[in-house]
């Protein structure tokens, strides 16, 4: 129990250690609304330089993510059907695929698949 609180105690003192130095070396930078603007040759910029994001693309991102892991949880499953029972292998994947199409039916219903212009 004491080395455990050793190393513990040890590692805050380090971690503290390196983000002192880092806050000691790192260069200061102040922001200014001058230097958030884009530069246009001298004249007042005519549009805003960020441009806003839209929801339905990182929407799709999402759900894309969710179901490349699903396939990606999913593939083991197969090279484990020689070794373990085919109804419990079975069952599960299921299951699985059950829960991830209820949470791609809430969403349907609630609208958020609908692309809007």
């Amino acid at each position: 129990m004491m080395m455990i609180s050793g190393v513990a105690l040890l590692s805050i003192f380090i971690s503290m250690i390196m983000m002192l130095m880092s806050s000691i070396l790192s260069k200061k930078t102040f922001m200014d609304r001058e230097k958030n603007s884009p530069f246009e040759c001298g004249f007042d910029p005519i549009d805003s330089s960020r441009l806003p994001f839209s929801l339905q693309f990182f929407l799709i991102a999402v759900i894309f993510l969710i179901f490349d892991v699903e396939i990606a949880l999913l593939m083991p499953m197969i090279m484990i059907y020689k070794i373990s029972n085919l109804m419990n292998l079975l069952i599960t994947s299921f299951f699985f695929i059950f829960i991830l199409l209820i949470g791609l039916y809430h969403e349907w219903i609630q609208g958020a698949l609908n692309w809007k212009l």
